[in-house]
């Protein structure tokens, strides 16, 4: 893309999350997904890599000067999904292991699906989660 037209010049992506509980959660990102803490602001907000992405965790608030009709709330219903993360492993079941033994709670043990074997976990909040392993 030609950099006179670019409006991301420079630029990196990141995925808001809220959360109902600040502390629960990043203790989730960091000690169960192995997450970076980058940067807190105030208790209520915190910056996080976790394989190369960002993700900014939020409490819960009400509109802003600049999102005057827009509140933030974490997933009502867990079971009602509006986006999740897929991470792709070398191996699943190696991979859930590790995660089950760290604190992460699986909605089943992996499942072969012929080429992919793959499992779903939630956040504290209910964010969902994929662990795939993809086999040619």
């Amino acid at each position: 893309m030609d950099n006179e037209v670019n409006p991301f010049e420079n630029s990196e992506l990141t995925t808001l999350l809220v959360v109902s509980d600040m502390s629960k959660s990043k203790a989730f990102y960091l000690d169960v997904l192995g997450a970076e803490l980058f940067r807190e602001y105030g208790g209520d907000s915190a910056v996080i890599k976790l394989l190369s992405h960002w993700i900014l965790l939020v409490t819960a608030g009400g509109p802003t000067e600049d999102k005057p009709q827009t509140s933030f709330a974490p997933p009502a219903n867990p079971n009602s999904v509006s986006h999740s993360y897929t991470i792709r492993v070398k191996d699943c079941n190696k991979s859930y292991k590790i995660l089950k033994e760290r604190g992460a709670v699986f909605i089943t043990p992996p499942y072969n699906r012929g080429a992919e074997t793959r499992c779903f976990f939630r956040d504290p909040d209910g964010h969902l989660f994929e662990i795939s392993e993809y086999r040619s």
